[in-house]
């Protein structure tokens, strides 16, 4: 995986165009030794200058701009996308209330630790230094934001409390792991390097944040990595498989309200159990480009068994250069041993002093 600079983000009401006015005074030495990248990739203070400078970019390149169109007359969302638009968290910080954003000077103070955060290495914990790789968020063009959470409903900003049912179900899932003891089978399916981490839903974050919309006439296709998921979604209007037909992605159906692509997924495989739901799990997502180099990325979850409401997010994606880079997930199976050795030595001290063992926590 090699470093990759992206082009200016285009303009949403949720990115930050202001002026820089602090600077992050942590240098992170070139990735891999080498001296190929740029200082953006090697010092989070030019980072962050970039970040602040592109986003000026984006709002002077998105006014009066129109989404462009496929030849046969759908608005083109094809390209390549960084789905790692910020450091806005998932849920909102509880310290936080129902402060949904930040003003311009607590956005950027925000970004700024977030920065230091990802660069920092703390070599009593064992893990992978991504920034050797080029690959933390500040070396691929993140941007301030004012949101202070990625969920937007419910309006506190958090996810909604799980159902008695999913909680009892949840609690017999954990009970039989820690009955079972922990192996290099414990952790989850992408840890194991048999499915990747992209969705749906695609929670923006993480290491392995690349994807690559295709289209042709009836039909948008989705690229992610890691592990090369791939999402056909039909664009007309044929109905859902039958509800005993379940897959791993579910099954998709799209379609076009103005410029915005709505896709529908339902009949997901109750094995994938994703962020403890069922196989009654029904996603609305919603993609729009907003400006030339972003797009516009919202998702709703229904899962009654699950949550005891639904609950959305609204987030940006960056469009790359491309090509997209498959991401060798072999490498990561030595993380996978090293976890389940920590684990089984947590589990052994914690038998000694008569605690229950937290299991260790999965790089992602």
């Amino acid at each position: 995986m090699r470093h990759r600079a992206l082009g200016p983000l285009g303009v949403v009401t949720l990115v930050v165009a202001f002026g820089l006015k602090a600077a992050v005074a942590l240098d992170a030495q070139a990735p891999s030794g080498t001296k190929t990248f740029d200082e953006t990739a090697t010092n989070t203070s030019a980072a962050i200058k970039a970040a602040d400078e592109a986003a000026k970019a984006a709002a002077a390149a998105s006014k009066n701009w129109a989404p462009p169109r496929t030849p046969w007359g759908d608005p083109d969302l094809q390209g390549y996308y960084f789905n790692h638009g910020g450091y806005t968290p998932l849920e909102r910080p509880a310290a936080l209330g129902d402060k949904a954003y930040y003003t311009e000077e607590e956005a950027l103070a925000a970004f700024k630790k977030a920065v230091e955060t990802d660069a920092e290495v703390d070599p009593r914990v064992v893990h992978y230094d991504w920034k050797e790789y080029g690959m933390d968020a500040w070396q691929s063009g993140t941007r301030p934001n004012l949101q202070t959470s990625l969920i937007v409903d419910p309006p506190n900003g958090r996810l909604p409390p799980l159902t008695p049912e999913a909680q009892k179900r949840l609690a017999a899932v954990a009970a039989a792991a820690r009955a079972r003891g922990a192996d290099v089978t414990t952790p989850g399916m992408y840890t194991r390097c048999i499915t990747g981490n992209g969705g749906p839903p695609r929670i923006p974050g993480g290491v392995t944040a690349e994807s690559q919309i295709l289209q042709t006439p009836g039909y948008v296709v989705m690229l992610s990595q890691s592990n090369n998921d791939v999402r056909i979604i039909p664009l007309d209007g044929r109905p859902h498989l039958p509800k005993t037909v379940n897959q791993w992605l579910g099954d998709a159906r799209g379609h076009f309200e103005g410029t915005t692509l709505v896709v529908e997924t339902t009949n997901f495989t109750a094995d994938r159990n994703w962020r403890g739901s069922t196989d009654a799990m029904h996603l609305v997502e919603r993609y729009t480009l907003v400006g030339p180099n972003t797009l516009r990325y919202q998702f709703t979850v229904t899962d009654p068994s699950t949550w005891t409401a639904p609950w959305s997010i609204d987030s940006v994606l960056p469009k790359i250069d491309p090509p997209i880079y498959e991401f060798a997930c072999h490498e990561q199976n030595y993380g996978l041993i090293n976890w389940a050795v920590g684990t089984q030595i947590r589990e052994k001290e914690a038998a000694a002093s008569g605690q229950t063992a937290e299991p260790a926590r999965e790089e992602r």
